[in-house]
């Protein structure tokens, strides 16, 4: 087929045909993929494919890898109004920054602010973000209109937070949590999760109620844990455990548990987290910036914890990420024990696709390229300078690509983006309406910064 990419890829039914295929984090030359009614339809050598579908239009791909969305395991939709804003500033940010912001955004905002966030993580990559939750009461059905508009998969948290309530309250929360994992629809973008912010601000009862609810239910529960030495701390003083082991004491460390960070983590710990067959998200980009520890992500890792990437809202650029998730283990451990392949590029690849997907509870669905799963894929250039010569595929997306190399993002077998920018909305007039929004809501907002500007901390210095 000799037409314009973007024409084939809106095709109900389309044989690719790439330079190379990722299949289970090997670059495979001489693979074709068929894509039939917004599913991988068939996986195979080009010969065989050809063979079996004769009929079927083709697409060749010269100098393109195709390769499967990438899963971002922890993510805050409702937070890019304030993006630099939090830049230097010490931990807990969410008290000082993100919760006065979003109290100050209307469901308008919300919106926006949602759309805007979901584009930057496409751009990035990203064909499924999992959205740990808002406590805007505006917020969720938001957050549900964005990802459907822009087309990203989105594991959608509520959440179901009880610290202070009512018993009465309490009740009200918990049936609005089963209405939120009864609103899962076959085929949809938006798959239900629930949450609780941190341990802390859950009670016992509501911590098992709510793991239960989502074990029922085959969803996700999402938690931040062990992230802060203040959260720990103020965990023990509360309840004479760490969070972690208040989540142990109500059974809720399960396969349904995802949680995010886990900095912080004893020896114990860990063995908690693997007998459970919990999740983790690691977020290297959020130590980084905002963290008091990086995740031991390669014990993690060795041990058989189940684990994937996450931005945590930082930056929603899937290349990096990978690249800040071997860095952060190369020169937090593998310097100190000679470790100099922490990971060997592969450990990363997989960590922010297939490994992800299953961490988000997404393994049946997406995350790998493989006949029966949603086709959630990208187009990458590999004609670059970057990757000339190229010698190990695997070494060289963790290391050496960048997103600028994106040429197609498709969800569910539909074209979302070409080259940065969508095919069926504007993308442009979301931006300057992100930008009046943004100006007119971190002016009202009261925001608390200690750390300067960077053109105020020049000046003084």
């Amino acid at each position: 087929m000799n037409t314009d990419p973007r024409t084939a890829l809106g095709q109900p039914e389309l044989l690719l045909l790439p330079a190379r295929t990722l299949v289970d984090d090997i670059a495979l030359a001489g693979w074709a993929v068929l894509v039939q009614g917004g599913r991988f339809a068939d996986v195979g050598p080009v010969a065989e494919l050809a063979q079996r579908h004769p009929q079927v239009p083709r697409l060749e791909l010269p100098g393109h890898l195709l390769m499967p969305g990438f899963v971002d395991t922890h993510h805050h939709l409702t937070q890019s109004f304030g993006k630099s804003i939090a830049f230097g500033e010490p931990s807990e940010i969410f008290r000082r920054i993100w919760v006065p912001l979003e109290q100050q955004l209307d469901e308008d905002d919300l919106l926006v602010a949602a759309q805007l966030a979901a584009l930057e993580a496409l751009r990035g990559g990203f064909t499924t973000v999992c959205e740990a939750g808002t406590r805007s009461r505006a917020g969720l059905q938001a957050l549900r209109a964005a990802v459907e508009t822009v087309g990203l998969r989105c594991v959608l948290g509520r959440i179901c937070n009880d610290a202070d309530l009512s018993d009465e309250a309490a009740l009200e929360v918990l049936r609005a949590a089963e209405q939120h994992l009864a609103s899962r629809q076959s085929g949809a973008l938006v798959h239900p999760s629930l949450a609780v912010s941190i341990p802390e601000q859950g009670s016992h009862r509501m911590l098992a109620q709510v793991s239960g609810l989502c074990r029922e239910a085959g969803a996700v529960f999402q938690t931040h844990v062990n992230e802060h030495l203040v959260s720990v701390e103020r965990s023990l003083v509360a309840s004479g455990l760490r969070p972690l082991q208040k989540l142990q004491s109500v059974g809720a460390i399960t396969p349904q548990l995802l949680a995010a960070h886990c900095t912080l983590v004893t020896p114990d710990e860990l063995a908690l987290l693997r007998d459970g067959g919990a999740a983790v998200s690691y977020n290297p980009v959020a130590s980084s910036w905002k963290g008091n520890a990086v995740a031991p992500a390669l014990q993690m890792t060795s041990l058989g914890i189940r684990l994937g990437l996450g931005t945590d809202g930082t930056r929603g650029d899937a290349f990096r990420l990978m690249d800040a998730a071997e860095t952060a283990q190369r020169l937090g451990i593998g310097l100190q024990v000679g470790d100099f392949s922490t990971g060997a590029g592969w450990t990363w690849l997989a960590a922010a696709t297939g490994r992800a997907a299953d961490a988000a509870g997404l393994a049946g669905i997406t995350g790998r390229i493989a006949a029966g799963l949603e086709a959630d894929y990208l187009l990458v250039d590999l004609d670059v300078p970057e990757l000339t010569p190229s010698w190990d595929l695997g070494w060289e997306l963790v290391r050496l690509a960048n997103r600028s190399q994106i040429d197609a993002v498709v969800v569910q077998g539909r074209l979302r983006l070409w080259q940065g920018w969508p095919t069926d909305w504007d993308g442009r007039a979301l931006l300057r309406e992100a930008r009046e929004r943004a100006a007119r809501a971190v002016a009202a907002a009261p925001l608390q910064r200690v750390h300067p500007t960077s053109e105020q901390a020049r000046r003084r210095a």
